[in-house]
């Protein structure tokens, strides 16, 4: 009886050792997978600020009123300033519509009652 508990354990030792092997490499896979993802994240993030610096770069004020000065003949951009502002006060707002009915509607029956007849 001893024998087949050690071939029992022996065997069970084996599976336990082959599981733990493939365990190691799916777990080595996946943090390959993950260094990549953190390093095309990083790549993308680092492709953002240059956009951002880019277009912090392409829209300062005083190439934008340079490009209005050089193209004013076609756009008719005027500077922005405080009377061009209007007041809350100044608006007009519509007023609501009054619902009124136009014609009064009979009612006639019961609720549950299948015809919707009166019954006295």
């Amino acid at each position: 009886m001893r024998g087949f508990f050690y071939i029992l354990s022996a065997v069970a030792v084996m599976v336990l050792a082959f599981w733990a092997y493939r365990e190691t490499y799916r777990t080595r896979a996946a943090e390959r997978e993950v260094a990549a993802l953190q390093r095309e994240i990083a790549e993308k993030h680092e492709a953002l600020a240059i956009l951002r610096a880019e277009w912090a770069y392409l829209n300062r004020p005083e190439r934008l009123r340079a490009l209005a000065d050089i193209n004013f003949d076609r756009l008719r951009l005027l500077p922005l300033g405080a009377e061009h502002f209007g007041r809350i006060e100044d608006l007009a707002y519509p007023a609501a519509p009054i619902a009124g009915v136009s014609a009064p509607v009979p009612v006639a029956g019961r609720l549950g009652d299948p015809e919707g007849e009166a019954r006295p």
